[in-house]
């Protein structure tokens, strides 16, 4: 007997698939590897841009905005968020600091929750549009995937950090599609800083983390795509 998904998914939501299994691969390392877990979020982020440049090449199916919301949940909302408390647990015993694992893990909680409802709201109501209401989990979970990459990895600074991206996530913020030769810049920075070793590596990281963050704080305002102004930068002909 045949599995029902052939003939019924195509080559994207394969990729999309393959997300959600980077995702359980980074949640289960960060226990043991935070770099290796953060280097699988971020592997995990490309493969969640590549499935959308197949699926506009090739043509998608009906399942595939469900399943990219579905990987999402556990590529951009759990895995980030283990990351953060496995961070956390390094710092603080639970067994002398109980307040302060406590917290970790309910901010990481807060974190998902949020996570979940952006993404089921973006399915429900985003998905054919150019923009979006709220940080794209994609961006928060790679925030928080640079930051340990990049070496700040103070407890105190990656807890502040994962609530104000809960936050964002949720807020009525809009945030327009990269354009392409954007999205290939921080994929290319993306990929380098995943497989690099070393200062090479680490210094990627610090650079993907600007650029991370200057979309996260700019481009409600500050940005353009296909002929529309957003902002003080526009678009040259």
């Amino acid at each position: 007997m045949k599995p029902r998904f052939l003939g019924r998914l195509g080559l994207a939501d394969a990729v999309t698939v393959g997300n959600a299994a980077l995702g359980f691969l980074a949640g289960a390392v960060a226990i043991v590897d935070t770099g290796l877990a953060s280097r699988l979020i971020l592997l995990g982020a490309i493969a969640d841009g590549l499935d959308g440049v197949i699926a506009r090449r090739r043509g998608g199916t009906a399942a595939g905005p469900y399943l990219d919301s579905l990987a999402d949940v556990a590529s951009f909302g759990m895995a980030p968020a283990i990351l953060v408390a496995a961070v956390t647990f390094d710092t603080w015993d639970p067994q002398t600091e109980p307040g302060m694992v406590a917290m970790g893990l309910a901010i990481g909680a807060l974190f998902v929750a949020m996570a979940v409802t952006r993404l089921g709201l973006y399915t429900a109501y985003d998905t054919d549009v150019k923009q979006t209401a709220g940080a794209p989990t994609t961006l928060a979970a790679t925030i928080l995937a640079a930051s340990v990459l990049a070496g700040y990895t103070d407890p105190w600074f990656l807890l502040a950090l994962t609530g104000l991206l809960a936050g964002l996530m949720v807020s009525t913020l809009t945030y327009p599609d990269l354009h392409t030769q954007d999205a290939l810049v921080m994929g290319v920075v993306q990929a380098v800083a995943v497989v690099a070793p070393g200062w090479v590596g680490r210094d990627f990281a610090v650079a993907l983390l600007v650029l991370s963050l200057a979309y996260l704080s700019l481009s409600p305002i500050y940005y353009w795509r296909d002929g529309l102004n957003w902002g003080p930068l526009r678009r040259r002909s």
